[in-house]
């Protein structure tokens, strides 16, 4: 029996039973209020991306002209009555509405969990390999078990955001980069090269991932040997073509139409908080340290970033790109906690080679320290439990019974003003196009279209004005809708 199980551990049998089950618990804990509504954290945005999906469901697939159903000037400035959604390049939300078409068991916000829970586990598995060719199966496993289990990414690796399907994209392209810089084989460079674009087309801030990429082409050929050699050269400017070029092609075609180009220019330094004391404590204290960390996961985490014997820099490179793209992209960073889903395969490699320094190590007590790396990694998934359990919960479902009750008494085409301070969800829940928002006169927002008003503050100004002006169709103690085209006659 002792000579079957020690060949399968040199066959690697039982490495591939853990890595099997580590990606079907991934799967499983990603399962936990996948039916949820478009009303938990951040819903805004996930409502923004589940529309586009919607819009292909209900009028037809066209990958060149992205629609939602906010066509105010909110997010852009510009009155957008096509409802234009000029943003990533919808990838996921063709493969969203395909696969809500082909297989309705699910409705729609449920399968777009599920598919960016699918991608999870596909970005895990490629992070296994990136992590057993640079720190060996040990290094391998840590890297996909630290990448499903971070609580902070559990959340975030199943909502309805294209960017975890980015990262997906992004983590194959450097891992096939790794493969070609000790295989030399072409097709790889070359898949590495595609997978980029896509990763462009969908998140363009995913350009942070060339460092190891560079990292590794530097290494790979030397600089000045770089500078000599025409097949280098050559090589390069057909990568940066396969990566970049559709990447320029769609933001050309984007250009045509502003108003459906969100405002972006904000997130960069729009509040000057690069590099102030608020900047450090969002990014550091708070984002790293505490809701992705948990404090004590800093432990494991910086000992992977002192940790250099992992064959190279590869690791260290990443976390380079990842330090660079949070102080470039340094407003949305600090205002947005989802801007972070882009760094967490960077954060996992540094943990998995953390913990195995730590467990290995000889200068301080191997006891000791291997008891501090359990307990530090166990208070790490407690503490950041605590802090992301919280964005499950549906604060205000009155929205949600509000959008229904608008979706069953109005008209299919009607178009209804649903305001939440700006936060599209409402809109989304009433599955009519509209405004989420108030963003100019009533009366020229009605002359724009809008023939229904709806809101879940009965206290607010605008909706007792519009109450006095327009006839009530429905009034509850959570909501009220109103019809725009029923002036009430002035006494």
């Amino acid at each position: 029996m002792s000579k079957i199980i020690n060949s399968l551990f040199k066959k690697g049998v039982f490495e591939y039973i853990i890595l099997s089950i580590i990606l079907i618990v991934g799967f499983a804990v990603r399962l936990y209020k996948i039916n949820n509504p478009i009303a938990d954290w951040h819903s805004w945005r996930q409502a923004d991306t589940a529309s586009v999906t919607r819009t292909y469901v209900e009028r037809g697939i066209n990958f060149l002209y992205p629609k939602y159903h906010d066509i105010s000037s909110i997010q852009t400035g510009i009155f957008n009555p096509q409802g234009y959604r000029m943003v990533e390049f919808p990838i996921y939300n063709v493969i969203h509405a395909l696969l809500f078409e082909n297989f309705p068991r699910f409705n729609l916000e449920t399968w777009g969990r599920l598919l960016t829970a699918f991608t999870t586990i596909l970005t895990a598995f490629f992070l296994y390999l990136i992590g057993r060719r640079l720190m060996g199966r040990t290094g391998g496993i840590l890297a996909a078990i630290f990448y499903l289990f971070i609580p902070f990414n559990i959340y975030f690796s199943r909502v309805v955001l294209p960017d975890p399907m980015g990262v997906t994209f992004a983590v194959i392209s450097i891992w096939a980069y790794l493969e070609f810089f000790y295989n030399d084989k072409k097709i790889l460079f070359i898949t590495s090269a595609v997978f980029f674009a896509l990763a462009l087309l969908i998140k363009p801030y995913l350009g942070f991932y060339l460092f190891p990429i560079a990292y590794l082409a530097v290494k790979k050929y030397g600089v000045k040997s770089f500078l000599k050699r025409k097949n280098v050269i050559f090589g390069t400017i057909i990568f940066f073509l396969i990566a970049f070029l559709p990447f320029a092609i769609w933001r050309v075609w984007e250009a045509k139409f502003p108003e459906g180009i969100p405002f972006y220019t904000w997130a960069f330094n729009g509040n000057h908080i690069r590099f102030r004391p608020s900047f450090w404590y969002w990014i550091f204290g708070e984002r790293l340290g505490h809701l992705i960390l948990g404090s004590l996961g800093l432990i494991p985490f910086t000992f992977g970033i002192l940790h250099t014997k992992v064959k190279n820099y590869f690791v260290h490179a990443l976390l380079a790109g990842a330090l660079f793209y949070v102080i470039a992209v340094a407003d949305a960073n600090t205002m947005h906690d989802y801007y972070q889903i882009l760094i967490i395969p960077a954060i996992a490699l540094g943990l998995a080679a953390g913990s195995i320094y730590l467990w290995s190590q000889k200068i301080f007590n191997t006891l000791l320290a291997r008891l501090i790396l359990v307990f530090s990694v166990g208070v790490m998934l407690i503490t950041g439990w605590n802090q992301i359990s919280g964005n499950y919960n549906i604060n205000h479902p009155e929205i949600l019974t509000a959008g229904a009750e608008v979706d069953k008494i109005t008209p299919k085409d009607a178009i209804v003003i649903a305001p939440y301070n700006g936060d599209t969800a409402f809109l989304y829940a009433t599955k009519r196009w509209g405004w989420p928002a108030i963003d100019d006169s009533v009366d020229n927002i009605i002359a724009k279209g809008a023939s229904y008003y709806v809101s879940v503050n009965l206290s607010d100004g605008d909706t007792k004005m519009i109450e006095s002006r327009f006839k009530t169709v429905e009034k509850t103690d959570k909501f009220i809708i109103i019809n725009l085209r029923q002036p009430l006659k002035i006494q």
